[in-house]
């Protein structure tokens, strides 16, 4: 045996891979590599290599070194931060995932693991001829191209071949034959994504209630960990008010993360944030390219990159000096994530920044009720901006009672509704029509025989989409051609659509208003950021005078010259049985009516609804007298629920058991059911179909855990499966918190 294999000592170490296993494993390493916890290694997993994380913790010394596989290699990048690991250890012992789960969320660029590629872009060398040089050498020309290529590149950044060739006005071969005599070298001729330090842009004049603010928010980055709630009104400048503080970090050299519930979507916030920056801030969500993925991954991991705005997936990025997170629309549902390792970005945002001892910021016009609760109670610390920016006035909000104001047979637009947005056309301001249902109608059934369309793989109806002919269904995507008679009694031409998706409501507006420029705004037409920043520019230039949308364009968007929100199902949240049904129907409701009024021209709301006498809808008129209405519906909200023991004053956790099988997954749920916890303080319901009883050709059957806050809901559900073992093709899933009850 070689020497040097004999006189070293192996290196042990625990090592965490991105896959749903039972924790780390150990290996040995090269004492020479030198690991600590937090470097990335790449390690062989049966036949394959897999690149891993050097976890925290001692090894294990029930194997002899000889039994344990080597390291292959550590990967050239900056180790993961101890705050980072503490958190996903936490959070996948709160979600009762397998830490490396949480781990592969970490780890999302397999790319940047890799050996660095082939460089893309050149620069001048130290051996460089200056320009106008006459000795160069007898084996060398500096021919005129050359020269050219000489002179582009003196004090410039690195630049790809191509661009060097463009800029000097040469072919593409004569770069490359500068790089091979030395004159030029190939390096990354990308820049990073964001530089530190002083903002290049122009901070706007704020009002003194937003100076405060700001100021407050200011003081807290030096003081460690702090949640505070930015409450304000629709329209306030809340957007300015956090971005003074993300100033101020990057002043102190230290990362800014601010997540966005629609990222994707929203242009205007990156206006704002150029205007103000005079820069992008590096952007993560899933439409991003892989190349630009890789490039920023690597950027926020050496510091490079100062501000990052992304989904709810950006909590996982491995940032070098983390200071700041901002939870921007924090009651929005959509972060919540529903699929793999189930979390709630907002509230995993606020662990994070515990674990970085540095302050989380919470903003909302209509915050969540945990969020209120937590500012009562002192956990979270406030500020308000009461006030609209610019001295514009809050909408004023009316409710049309469709009992005594009901729309033409076949028809949607109350009479009341049609002359707003006729007077409001007329006027020469601009309208919008709301309803969160996208397509043409969500349910068509036969006249002849009443079958009803519905989708082979889920429990639900499928949507028609009349634009493109086609049946869709919301929930796994399925697919079809609106068929020419019904497959049950083959009678043709006999299916009729049934009540109003926002294509419906678009054709009554077309009919009733030949003369208006209509839009329709949905995620099937706004799919990314070049469709949204192409709507903002024809709303904002006045191209628009009517939109129809969905909950896409309730949130966020200021458009000086829309004066009309008209909701045309107000009651629509209101049913199923959701415990948050009142709290989500409020929210959306007094976000769409914000749109309205929000520069010099009044605005006003228009809810259609058969209910006005509904909590939702008083507390909602009554906000254009202030907000007390939103703090005493808040408060009933809050009493309801501690009344039942409904969160956030109780524990709630939902297991779903699912698979192809209907017979197995019965059989596993009957099993669960025979084992459930019956512990003081803990209450099970179950087991039983899901509204959604088949989902992507999955049966689901579910159960719901009730308990009191003080009760260890993890433990009791870990020790409750941990007596039933499923088949291969039974999965339980377990969501903690619960927001979606299909």
């Amino acid at each position: 045996m070689p020497e040097s294999e004999t006189s070293r000592v192996a290196q042990r170490v625990r090592v965490l891979l991105p896959l749903p296993l039972a924790g780390a494993y150990d290996y040995r390493a090269d004492p020479t590599l030198g690991l600590q916890a937090g470097d990335f290694v790449q390690v062989p997993l049966g036949r394959r290599q897999v690149v891993g994380v050097v976890w925290d913790g001692a090894p294990s010394e029930e194997l002899p070194d000889a039994r344990l596989k080597a390291v292959s290699r550590r990967c050239e990048l900056p180790p993961m931060p101890e705050a980072t690991r503490r958190f996903i250890d936490w959070m996948a012992a709160y979600t009762l995932s397998a830490p490396g789960a949480v781990l592969r969320m970490a780890m999302s660029v397999p790319a940047v693991f890799d050996p660095p590629r082939a460089a893309v872009g050149a620069r001048l060398t130290a051996a460089a001829p200056e320009p106008d040089s006459t000795d160069v050498g007898d084996k060398l020309r500096l021919t005129e191209p050359r020269r050219r290529v000489l002179r582009a590149m003196r004090d410039a950044p690195p630049q790809p071949v191509a661009e060097i060739a463009r800029v000097a006005g040469v072919g593409a071969g004569v770069v490359r034959a500068m790089v091979g005599l030395g004159w030029l070298e190939l390096v990354d001729a990308a820049p990073p994504v964001q530089a530190a330090g002083e903002p290049a842009g122009i901070a706007p004049e704020l009002s003194p209630d937003q100076r405060a603010a700001a100021d407050a928010l200011i003081d807290k980055l030096q003081a460690g960990f702090s949640v505070t709630l930015l409450d304000g009104v629709t329209g306030s400048g809340k957007t300015e008010v956090y971005f003074e503080a993300i100033a101020a970090n990057r002043r102190v050299g230290r990362q800014s993360l601010v997540l966005l519930p629609e990222i994707a979507l929203s242009a205007q916030w990156f206006d704002r944030y150029r205007a103000r920056f005079g820069s992008t801030p590096a952007i993560w969500h899933s439409e991003v390219g892989a190349a630009q993925r890789r490039r920023t991954w690597r950027d926020i991991a050496d510091g490079s990159a100062a501000v990052v705005v992304g989904a709810r997936s950006a909590l996982f990025l491995p940032f070098a000096r983390l200071g700041l997170i901002v939870v921007d629309e924090e009651h929005e549902v959509s972060f919540k994530q529903e699929d793999g390792v189930i979390y709630h970005a907002r509230d995993m945002a606020v662990v994070r920044a515990r674990f970085g001892k540095f302050p989380a910021v919470l903003v909302s016009a209509t915050p969540s009720l945990e969020t209120t609760l937590n500012v009562e109670r002192g956990r979270y610390a406030a500020l308000h901006l009461p006030d609209r920016h610019g001295g514009a006035a809050l909408p004023q909000i009316h409710t049309v009672d469709l009992r005594e104001h009901p729309p033409p047979r076949n028809a949607f637009l109350s009479p009341v509704l049609r002359e707003a947005v006729r007077m409001t056309i007329e006027a020469g301001e601009q309208a919008m029509l709301f309803l969160n249902r996208r397509g043409y109608a969500p349910l068509t059934l036969c006249r002849t025989c009443g079958h009803r369309l519905s989708c082979p793989s889920c429990t639900s109806w499928l949507v028609l989409h009349r634009r493109s002919s086609r049946l869709l269904c919301h929930h796994c995507g399925h697919s079809a051609p609106f068929p020419a008679a019904c497959p049950a009694c083959g009678a043709e031409e006999s299916f009729v659509p049934c009540g109003p998706g926002v294509e419906r409501v678009a054709e009554e507006a077309a009919a009733l208003f030949p003369e208006a420029r209509i839009a329709v705004a949905t995620s099937d037409t706004i799919d990314g950021p070049r469709a949204a920043e192409e709507f903002v520019r024809r709303m904002e230039t006045g191209e628009i005078d009517l939109l129809i949308g969905t909950q896409i364009v309730a949130k966020g968007y200021h458009f000086p010259k829309l004066t009309l929100v008209g909701v045309v199902d107000a009651d629509l949240g209101l049913s199923g049985g959701d415990l948050r049904a009142a709290e989500r129907t409020y929210q959306l409701l007094h976000q769409v009516a914000g749109r309205a009024g929000r520069a010099e021209r009044p605005g006003r709301a228009l809810l259609q609804t058969y209910m006005p006498e509904h909590p939702v809808m008083r507390a909602l008129v009554g906000l254009s007298s202030g907000r007390d209405s939103r703090d005493r519906f808040l408060a009933a909200e809050a009493d309801e629920r501690q009344r039942h023991n409904w969160p956030p004053f109780g524990r709630l956790a939902a297991l779903i058991v699912g698979g192809p099988d209907a017979r197995a997954v019965d059989d596993v749920a009957r099993r669960l059911g025979a084992k459930a916890p019956h512990a003081n303080g803990i209450e099970v319901l179950g087991p039983a179909p899901a509204p959604l009883a088949l989902l992507r050709g999955r049966h689901r059957r579910r159960f719901l855990i009730k308990a009191r806050r003080e009760v260890n809901l993890q433990g009791e559900i870990e020790a409750w499966l941990a007596a039933v073992k499923p088949p291969a093709n039974v999965r339980i899933q377990v969501d903690v918190d619960p927001y979606s009850f299909l």
